[in-house]
């Protein structure tokens, strides 16, 4: 970074560590420890899918690797704002073969240049009171928040989130992860896969 960078208030961007993903395992030991909340095996990858059959190719490698094992099958599903997700799947106890699809897909992704469309990647969790949380690892930032949505219940209208659970996953798990000290980027994943 230049002087006339540092002065105009321009950062440089955080370089994204895909190995911090691996810490998630420990992570879900501590925060079920904490809160109750354990892992749903389920996980998902979201990126700005881009036209042109190369990204098509990385996608379909993408899939016939994650579906190699012979366990449940990749869903790839498209939100209403356009992201693609692709959404990995597997028993509530494996959070490190969880993990590593994650982080292959994220990987793949990379090592074929389509980095830049790397959004985040999602981990779901579930409490005895059927309480949602997912944690979010932000690829541009390369770090993790939580994010709690709360159901509405019967005749409930609107979306909201439960900022305390959220504080509170952070304060349980924050020496585990590295998390986003910036609240503004902690986004609401509203209807996102594999939560």
């Amino acid at each position: 970074m230049g002087f006339l960078d540092s002065l105009l208030g321009r950062t440089k961007p955080v370089q994204p560590k895909l190995d911090d993903l691996f810490g998630l395992p420990s992570a879900a030991i501590t925060l079920q420890a904490a809160t109750g909340f354990t892992p749903t095996g389920s996980g998902s990858v979201c990126f700005r899918a881009v036209e042109g059959g190369t990204f098509g190719d990385v996608q379909s490698e993408v899939r016939d690797l994650l579906d190699f094992d012979g366990g449940l099958p990749v869903e790839v599903t498209r939100d209403s704002y356009g992201f693609t997700w692709l959404v990995s799947s597997h028993m509530s106890d494996e959070v490190e073969a969880l993990v590593t699809d994650l982080h292959a897909v994220n990987s793949t992704l990379v090592d074929h240049g389509f980095g830049p469309q790397l959004l985040c990647t999602v981990v779901g969790f579930r409490d005895a009171e059927d309480r949602r949380l997912g944690l979010v690892y932000l690829y541009k930032r390369g770090t993790f928040y939580p994010f709690a949505p709360v159901s509405s219940g019967r005749g409930g209208s609107g979306q909201r989130r439960d900022n305390a659970l959220e504080l509170q996953v952070k304060g349980a798990i924050g020496s585990d992860l590295r998390f986003e000290q910036d609240l503004s980027k902690w986004m609401a994943l509203w209807g996102a896969p594999g939560l």
